[in-house]
């Protein structure tokens, strides 16, 4: 139980509680209807594209185990997020253990970065297939792609854990056990400290520039390569095929970094945007990737949608 201290400060509260969507608690109830049905259609989606990648041997190639990542990060990642939001929506358990909430944050950061590096990962691929199509076996071997993977996952699994340890070693005192937001994220919790949080900002932008920042400007080269190398193709018709092969990526790209960059950038200049209108497309951040991802890679990614219309047809004619 929160001790108090003076003026309404509390030391080290053990249980915080969710706000939610402030301005929008009367109606929370009704957002978390479409909020549910996406993490239901990427829960299906994202197990779909597992299921076809893990069962087709000719899908075993290093574009392919990374989507497979991809699909398991994005149910990682939602799975973190949704079931909780939809119980402080729907159930009223706005309530949440400190260490819990810490947990939790731990867990969307660190798959927030998986998935950013897996991002560059496909970025890097599709740059030598492209730019060096001949040495693209020799370079992507299956030990390659293993370091890699493990690499994308440790890197913001252990360059999150010094931001818990900041604020459970640091930050005693808080003014507030209410967090304005649907989940535990960095910023929200550190700004209910009344203690000195600069070391706790520093660090925050630190790890994002080491992961996300550092991972945007390396996409950004590679396709700036990609293109170059695509337009100075002599024939239109493999200028089409290599550029058809690049846009799921760059669909993905945009549509995870646009709203990570809104996200990151709205908790450094919250006084210029409105709260609810901050916390809604935070949340949505988390959701629409892993709604949207099986959607795109199914669509623009031949052998994908020509394995998912066997499925279901060969399930048809049975």
């Amino acid at each position: 139980m929160a001790l108090p201290i003076t003026n309404g400060t509390l030391f080290m509260p053990s249980v915080l509680t969710f706000i939610g969507i402030p301005g929008l608690e009367s109606v929370q109830c009704w957002i978390g209807i479409p909020l549910c049905a996406m993490y239901i259609i990427a829960l299906i989606g994202n197990s779909l594209l597992l299921i076809i990648i893990n069962s087709e041997p000719s899908l075993h190639e290093p574009m392919y185990i990374f989507l497979a990542m991809l699909g398991a990060t994005d149910i990682s990642l939602s799975t973190s997020i949704v079931p909780k939001m939809l119980g402080i929506f729907w159930f009223h358990l706005p309530e949440i253990y400190f260490d819990a909430c810490l947990f939790q944050m731990w867990l969307i950061h660190t798959f927030q970065g998986i998935e950013s590096g897996v991002v560059l990962a496909m970025a890097l691929d599709r740059y030598v297939a492209i730019c060096y199509p001949l040495r693209h076996a020799i370079v992507f071997t299956q030990q390659l792609v293993t370091y890699i993977v493990v690499g994308v996952t440790l890197r913001p699994a252990i360059l999150v854990i010094p931001c818990l340890l900041l604020i459970k070693c640091r930050l005693k005192l808080y003014r507030t056990k209410l967090i304005s937001h649907t989940y535990c994220e960095h910023m929200a919790l550190v700004k209910l400290a009344t203690e000195d949080v600069y070391i706790n900002k520093f660090y925050g932008i630190l790890g994002a520039f080491i992961v996300g920042g550092l991972d945007f400007i390396s996409i950004t080269l590679s396709y700036i390569q990609i293109f170059i190398t695509v337009f100075h193709l002599p024939l239109k018709e493999a200028r089409h095929k290599a550029f058809n092969t690049c846009i799921p990526h760059i669909c993905v790209f945009f549509q995870f970094y646009l709203l990570a960059f809104f996200s990151f950038f709205s908790h450094r200049l919250g006084s210029y945007i409105s709260s609810y209108v901050h916390i809604t497309l935070s949340s949505l951040y988390l959701l629409v990737p892993p709604f949207l991802n099986p959607f795109i890679y199914g669509v623009k990614t031949k052998h994908i949608r020509d394995k998912v219309v066997k499925m279901f047809c060969s399930k048809d004619k049975t």
